[in-house]
């Protein structure tokens, strides 16, 4: 299978949560169910559910039925495994039509978009990564980077680490220290203190640049939205091809129009 590049949730739910009297173990079941497609490149078999939601077959089964008949799994169109249903994307629009952040970020985005004529996009701060919530591309697209939903990790991602850098330090170092540090590329940084090292830069500089560490020939600047000091709520992104910029003139043409933009989205909050 080819491998996916997508950031994990950050933490593992608890889902018998024994002592949560609240907590409603066959609802969290269900979510497990549907996170086994986290990690998938194709349709998974009723024992690969089972097995990567860390449940019994028979109650993979009964949970598998249950989202069938919901419209939130299908069956594939070969019939040898299952899918994510169409109803979750109904979830999908909710999220983004209704949150505030993406409301006023999306106007200010396609109006830097038409500025830079570069990819454009924008994501929520999930604590050790960042979830695209828009996505706006330029003249080199690729299917995974037009999805929206797509997450990457904090750490090694311009938006990433200009979120880390909006908050406290000892703060940004816990999150730092809590995620699986993977080299993407020969220049991913996964040294805890160098990371660190960079997202102090990011404060100092109001603005994050990664180059070659995620995506090979890309550069990239990433700005913090934040609401107030040490709460970031998300990030603008843009990326450009080194084939067609240096770092150098990237951040010069690009750093003050994205942080423009950011200030924007905040001053509309």
């Amino acid at each position: 299978m080819t491998r996916i590049i997508r950031a994990d949730p950050p933490g593992q739910e608890n889902f018998q949560a024994e002592e949560d009297r609240l907590f409603v173990r066959s609802v969290g079941r269900a979510m497990q169910v549907l996170r086994a497609f986290h990690q998938a490149s194709g349709p998974l078999s009723l024992s690969e559910i089972a097995t990567r939601a860390g449940i019994d077959r028979s109650a993979a089964q009964r949970l598998i039925h249950t989202l069938l008949m919901l419209d939130y799994i299908r069956r594939s169109s070969d019939d040898r495994g299952y899918l994510p249903g169409i109803r979750i994307l109904d979830h999908t629009w909710d999220l983004l039509r209704l949150d505030p952040v993406v409301q006023k970020a999306t106007p200010v985005l396609l109006e830097l978009r038409k500025t830079v004529r570069e990819r454009v996009d924008f994501s929520l701060y999930d604590e050790t990564r960042m979830i695209y919530a828009l996505r706006m591309q330029s003249k080199r697209e690729t299917f995974y980077a037009s999805l929206v939903g797509h997450s990457v990790p904090a750490y090694c991602t311009a938006g990433g680490r200009a979120a880390l850098s909006a908050l406290p330090e000892a703060q940004a170092r816990d999150i730092v220290t809590r995620t699986a540090l993977h080299k993407y590329t020969a220049k991913t940084e996964t040294d805890p203190d160098a990371i660190m090292t960079l997202v102090r830069k990011a404060h100092s500089d109001g603005y994050a640049v990664v180059v070659d560490e995620l995506v090979q020939g890309e550069v990239a600047i990433g700005v913090a939205v934040s609401r107030e000091e040490g709460m970031p709520l998300g990030a603008i992104h843009v990326a450009g091809s080194l084939s067609e910029w240096t770092p150098e003139s990237f951040v010069r043409k690009v750093s003050p129009l994205v942080t423009e933009a950011a200030g924007a989205i905040v001053g509309s909050l």
